[in-house]
C-alpha cells in the first residue's frame, strides 16, 4: 500500500529517509573498482574494464541524472556493487556498457566488435526493449526480455539487480509517484528475484529502500524505536557473544562470533504478516556464529544446546539439506541468558559468502577455476526455477499474465509433488491438487473432477505435501468447466486467475443481473430514491471514473466482488448532490450522529449585524487562526465554513449571500475539532491516545477506531477545545505516543 504524496512533501521525505538522497562518490571511482576486481580476480583482464569505462564515458558525455551528477556515475557505481559481489571483468566491462545502446547513439553492432559477443549479449540482455511506453504491457515486456536473457547467463540479472539497487538508492531524486511505482515494482520483482538467487546482501537493502519509499512514516517509527531499545540490546547481545565464545575456546575452533543486524523491512513484516508486537520481534536476539568446517559447525551446535536448552521443532539443518537458492547453515533457536529467546546460525565462511552473495559467489567460484571463460546457464546453477521460467513464458501471450505468473513464481514457499510421469512439479505451500491440475495446462484445470494422491482417492481441497504423485481426472463433457468454490481453496495465482477468467467470460450476463440486483438492495436498504438516482447518467459517470468501459462493465465488477457496492453507491450520490446545489451537505443514511457540543459562545462576528445567530460549519470544523467565510442561510442565521471547504464551491452560485466575517473569541467560545491519528497497531494504543487526550483536559464528542490487514491502526476523534494554540501541544503529545507514526487535524467530513 503506497502512501499517497505530493510534491511538497519531499522535503518530509528527505527528513524521514535521507538514504534516498544520496549521490555517488566521485573519488578515483574507477581506480576504487580495478582495485576491487583484481582482489577478486587477480589474473583477470582489466584492460577491457578501462576500454569500457572509456566508451560509456565518451558516450554519456553532457548526459545527467536527475541528482544533477554526471551520468557516468551509475555506470559506475553498478559495476561498483557487482565487483563486490566477485563478478569478472566481462561482466563488469558490461555494467559499465549497460546504458549505452539503450541512451546513446552507440549501436550494439559497433559494441560486439570492440568487446566481442559475451559482453554484447550482456549488454542486449538488460537493455530496455523500446523507449516507447505502454504502461504496464511494456514492464512486463521488460521484464520477459530480461528473464529469456538470464536463462542464457544469470549474469544479465545481477546486472539488473546492481542497476536497480543504485537507482533505488537516488530514488529522492525523482517525483515521489515514479519512485513509489517503482519501489512496488521492486518489492513484487526484483527482491524476490535477489532472494531465489541467494543474494541477501541485494535483497535486504533493496527491500528496505523500498518500505522507506512506500512507508516513509512507519519506516521511520521503527527506526526510531529500533534507535531507543539498541543500548540495552547491544549489552544484552555482548554477553551472548561473550558466553558462545567461551565454548570455541574451550572447543579449540577459531571462529566469528556476531549479532545479526535487524532488517527494518523484515520487523515491518513481522507486524503486519504474524501479528507480532515490536517488543516481541526486537526483544529476539540474533546471533551468527562463523567457523573454518562443516564438523566445526556441528561442533559448535553441541556445545550451544548443551550450554542453554533447546527450543523443540526449532532446529533447522541446511547444511545437509541446503534452500532452492543454494542456503547453507545450521538454525537453532535456545533459551538464552534471564531467559530470553536466541536464535543462532552457525555456518563456514563459504556459506555465509553463498549466503550473502548467492549465485554471484558461486559463479565467481567457476569464473576463477575456468580461467574467466566460463558461462553459467540456468541448468548450470541447480536453479530449476530459472530454466522453468525460460520454458512457460514462451507460451503466455498476455504479458500481463505474465508477469502475475512470474511474481508468483519467485514469490511463493513452494513443496514439489510429481506427475505420475515423474515429471516435478513446483507449487506454493498448502497447494491442492486443482492448483497442481492448472500448472499442468489451463484445460486439465478447467476439467478436473477428482485426483487421487499416491494412488489414492481425495477430495479436491487436499493440501499437497512435497514428494507425492498426483493424478487428476478430467470430465470429458465439453461444457464441464470449474466451480466457483474452487476459489475458496486454491493457492496459486495462476490457478486462481484461471478460474476467475473462466467465470469472467463465461457468466458476465449472470454477473450483470447479480450486479444490478445487488445495488437495487443496496439503495432499498438505505432508503436511497431509487428512480431518481437510476434515472440519470450517474452511473455511466461513475463507471467512466473507474475504468469501465459500460455500465454493464460496472454492473459484472459489482456482480463478481470486484467493486463493493457501498462504492458505487457513494460515488453515484455524490455526483447527483453536485449536480443539484443546495444549501447543506446531505447525510447519507447509515451515518453514525455524533453528540452535539456544549453550548458556548462561536467566537465569531459578521460585519454589521452584531446579533445575527451564527453557527460554525460541521462539515470543517472551523478554528481561529483559519480563514473563514460566513454563508447568510434559511432560517438559521449565518453558517460559518473554511475558506477552502468543499461546500463553499458549491454555494458560490449565490455570491450574494456571503457576508463578511471575522474571529473574536472569547472565554465562553468552544470549537469543534476533528483529528486522525494514524500508528502501527498495537495492544494498549487506544487506552494510550485516550488517556493523553484525557490529561490535556479535551472532552471528546466522537471516536472512531479501524485497523486493517497490515496492522495499521487510524482512528478519529472529534473533542471540543476553546483555545486554537491547545491545539497544537495536544497533537504533539499524540505524536510522543509510542508507535504513532503521525497525527494531524482533518478539515473535511
Amino acid at each position: 500500500m503506497a502512501e499517497s504524496q505530493s510534491p511538497a512533501q519531499g522535503s518530509s521525505l528527505r527528513r524521514l529517509v535521507p538514504r534516498i538522497f544520496s549521490r555517488a562518490s566521485r573519488v578515483n571511482d574507477l581506480d576504487n573498482l580495478i582495485r576491487t576486481v583484481k582482489a577478486n580476480h587477480p589474473r583477470g583482464d582489466i584492460s577491457v574494464i578501462e576500454r569500457a569505462y572509456a566508451v560509456a564515458k565518451d558516450k554519456h558525455t553532457g548526459q545527467q541524472r536527475q541528482s544533477g551528477e554526471p551520468y557516468i556515475t551509475h555506470p559506475l557505481a553498478v559495476a561498483q556493487i557487482l565487483a563486490e559481489l566477485g563478478l569478472g571483468p566481462r561482466a563488469i566491462a558490461a555494467a559499465l556498457l549497460h546504458d549505452t545502446v539503450e541512451d546513446t547513439g552507440y549501436a550494439l553492432t559497433d559494441l560486439t566488435a570492440e568487446f566481442g559477443d559475451e559482453v554484447a549479449m550482456l549488454v542486449d540482455g538488460v537493455t530496455k526493449l523500446d523507449k516507447v511506453k505502454y504502461g504496464e504491457s511494456a514492464q512486463a515486456e521488460t521484464v520477459r526480455k530480461m528473464i529469456v536473457a538470464m536463462s542464457k547467463d544469470i549474469r544479465v540479472l545481477l546486472i539488473k539487480l546492481a542497476d536497480r539497487l543504485h537507482n533505488a538508492r537516488t530514488w529522492g531524486f525523482v517525483p515521489p509517484e515514479k519512485a513509489a511505482k517503482k519501489a512496488k515494482e521492486t518489492l513484487e520483482i526484483y527482491a524476490p528475484l535477489a532472494n531465489r538467487l541467494g543474494i541477501q546482501a541485494i535483497k535486504s537493502e533493496l527491500e528496505d529502500l523500498s518500505f522507506a519509499v512506500l512507508h516513509p512514516k512507519i519506516y521511520n517509527e521503527i527506526h526510531s524505536l529500533i534507535a531507543q531499545r539498541t543500548p540495552q540490546r547491544e549489552k544484552y547481545l555482548g554477553q551472548v557473544v561473550e558466553e558462545i565464545e567461551e565454548d570455541l575456546r574451550d572447543l579449540r575452533i577459531r571462529g566469528k562470533v556476531f549479532g545479526r543486524p535487524k532488517q527494518l523491512y523484515s520487523v515491518y513484516q513481522k507486524m503486519v504478516v504474524r501479528g507480532r508486537e515490536f517488543d516481541d520481534i526486537y526483544d529476539l536476539i540474533g546471533i551468527r556464529v562463523l567457523v573454518a568446517s562443516v564438523r566445526d559447525c556441528y561442533a559448535v551446535l553441541g556445545a550451544i544446546h548443551a550450554r542453554w536448552t533447546p527450543l523443540p521443532g526449532r532446529f533447522k539443518d541446511y547444511i545437509a539439506t541446503p534452500k532452492f537458492n543454494l542456503y547453507q547453515s545450521l538454525h537453532t533457536t535456545v533459551i538464552g541468558p534471564a531467559g530470553r529467546t536466541v536464535e543462532i546460525q552457525i555456518r563456514t565462511h563459504e556459506m555465509h559468502q553463498q549466503a550473502e552473495y548467492g549465485v554471484a559467489a558461486h559463479w565467481m567460484y567457476k569464473e576463477r577455476m575456468n580461467g574467466g571463460k566460463v558461462e553459467v546457464r540456468a541448468s548450470d546453477t541447480d536453479m530449476a526455477w530459472l530454466a522453468h521460467i525460460s520454458d512457460w513464458q514462451a507460451e503466455t501471450a498476455d504479458p500481463g499474465e505474465f508477469l502475475d505468473s512470474l511474481r508468483f513464481e519467485i514469490g511463493a514457499k513452494e513443496v514439489y509433488v510429481f506427475t505420475p510421469k515423474g515429471r516435478v512439479v513446483g507449487l506454493p505451500a498448502g497447494a491442492t491438487p486443482v492448483d497442481f491440475a492448472y500448472a499442468v495446462h489451463t484445460e486439465i484445470g478447467h476439467r478436473t473432477m477428482g485426483a487421487k494422491v499416491n494412488g489414492r482417492l481425495v477430495p479436491l481441497e487436499s493440501e499437497l505435501k512435497s514428494g507425492d504423485v498426483v493424478e487428476v481426472f478430467t470430465s470429458k463433457n465439453p461444457d464441464a468447466g470449474p466451480s466457483q468454490d474452487w476459489l475458496g481453496f486454491v493457492r496459486s495465482t495462476r490457478a486462481r486467475n484461471k478460474i476467475r477468467g473462466w467465470f469472467t467470460k463465461e457468466r458476465r450476463e449472470e454477473a450483470i443481473e447479480q450486479g444490478k440486483e445487488a445495488i437495487a438492495r443496496a439503495m432499498r436498504r438505505q432508503n436511497l430514491p431509487l428512480q431518481r438516482l437510476m434515472s440519470q447518467d450517474s452511473f455511466a459517470e461513475v463507471a467512466q471514473q473507474l475504468r469501465y468501459e459500460d455500465v454493464s462493465a460496472l454492473y459484472a465488477a459489482v456482480g463478481e466482488g470486484h467493486v463493493s457496492t457501498q462504492s458505487v453507491l457513494e460515488k453515484v450520490t455524490a455526483l447527483v448532490e453536485s449536480n443539484e446545489p443546495n444549501t447543506g451537505t446531505i447525510d447519507l443514511p447509515g451515518s453514525v450522529p455524533t453528540r452535539e457540543p456544549r453550548s458556548g459562545d462561536s467566537g465569531v462576528l459578521v460585519r454589521g449585524a452584531a446579533d445575527i445567530l451564527v453557527k460554525v460549519a460541521k462539515c470543517c470544523t472551523p478554528v481561529p487562526g483559519d480563514a473563514i467565510v460566513g454563508f447568510v442561510t434559511r432560517g438559521s442565521g449565518v453558517s460559518v465554513h473554511r475558506a477552502d471547504c468543499v461546500n463553499v464551491k458549491a454555494l458560490s452560485s449565490e455570491p450574494d449571500r456571503f457576508v463578511e466575517v471575522s474571529w473574536a473569541p472569547t472565554t465562553k467560545s468552544v470549537f469543534r475539532v476533528q483529528i486522525q491519528v494514524e500508528a502501527l497497531d498495537r495492544s494498549g494504543l487506544l487506552s494510550d491516545v485516550t488517556r493523553v487526550l484525557s490529561e490535556h483536559h479535551v472532552n471528546i464528542l466522537s471516536a472512531t477506531v479501524t485497523t486493517n490487514d497490515e496492522r495499521l491502526a487510524l482512528s478519529r476523534f472529534v473533542f471540543e477545545m476553546g483555545d486554537a494554540v491547545h491545539l497544537d501541544r495536544v497533537l504533539n503529545a499524540v505524536r510522543r505516543i509510542d508507535a504513532v507514526y503521525d497525527v494531524y487535524r482533518v478539515t473535511s467530513s
